[in-house]
């Protein structure tokens, strides 16, 4: 038993110092110019905040969530801002980054060299990009908490689904940066990006759509985010939220599939 379960250990250790070798390779990359990209990756949904969920919801008002609560148009848009911060910080690292190395830079050429696998780099891009997008999570939340648009115990409990979000997303952008066959690609992926970002719940309802329009609403992964930390940070709607939360594992788990299976047909091609 012993014999049997020791080198499964081993390998695992060993797979997990490999991953977190690819990580640190992005932080040792860094430049000073890198970190002025991430503060635009939190201002930007903050910019959204203040100009729509405040300055639209004075005109709004109050609206009452599908389980009764009654929350202010800021209060309903801001755990939406979060989660596609979550979303925008995961993906910018997963596709057009990820894709970079790839095609262009072609570093994973040289690292496969090494005993690292398609998958462990895989995980340690995955790493990097949610040490991105839990940064934007920190920090939205202390807004959020300041603003009074939650209450600090909430944006405890949120900031754990934010980062699922992240990893969620990127390993996802991941999967599809693996089918990108040059930068104009990525034109398609912005757009449908930008779709999901205005229709997922993000600044109405799902229930306010046609029955049609709202279960395919339903069924996109940013909706699903959105629903789960719209659920931790200001609604008191059950146990609904852990749908959500099996729904971006299968997102996370099918994306790493695809991606590391991917990435060893085009690495040892």
């Amino acid at each position: 038993m012993v014999t049997l379960v020791l080198p499964r250990l081993v390998d695992v250790s060993a797979a997990s110092r490999r991953s977190a070798s690819v990580t640190e390779r992005n932080v040792a990359a860094l430049r000073s110019v890198y970190w002025l990209l991430l503060v635009s990756g939190f201002v930007e949904p903050l910019l959204y905040l203040l100009s729509i969920g405040v300055g639209v919801g004075a005109l709004i008002g109050d609206l009452t969530l599908p389980s009764g609560a009654v929350v202010t148009y800021a209060a309903f848009v801001a755990p939406a801002m979060l989660a596609s911060s979550a979303m925008t910080g995961a993906l910018a690292e997963t596709t057009f980054n990820f894709f970079g190395k790839m095609k262009y830079m072609k570093l994973y050429d040289g690292v496969i060299a090494t005993p690292v696998q398609p998958f462990e780099i895989a995980l340690g891009e995955l790493a990097w990009a949610m040490l991105r997008g839990s940064a934007y999570s920190a920090a939205f939340l202390v807004v959020m908490v300041v603003m009074d648009l939650t209450a600090p115990a909430r944006a405890l409990a949120a900031f754990p689904a934010a980062v699922l979000v992240g990893f969620a997303f990127g390993a996802l952008g991941m999967a599809i940066a693996t089918f990108m066959r040059s930068w104009q690609d990525f034109d398609l992926m912005s757009s449908m990006q930008f779709v999901l970002f205005l229709f997922s719940g993000t600044f109405v309802p799902a229930e306010a759509y046609p029955a049609v329009l709202r279960w395919l609403v339903e069924v996109t992964p940013l909706y699903r985010a959105v629903h789960l930390i719209r659920a931790l940070t200001v609604d008191t709607g059950g146990w609904s939220w852990t749908l959500d939360v099996l729904y971006l594992l299968a997102v996370l788990a099918a994306g790493l599939l695809i991606a590391s299976r991917r990435m060893g047909r085009l690495l040892y091609k």
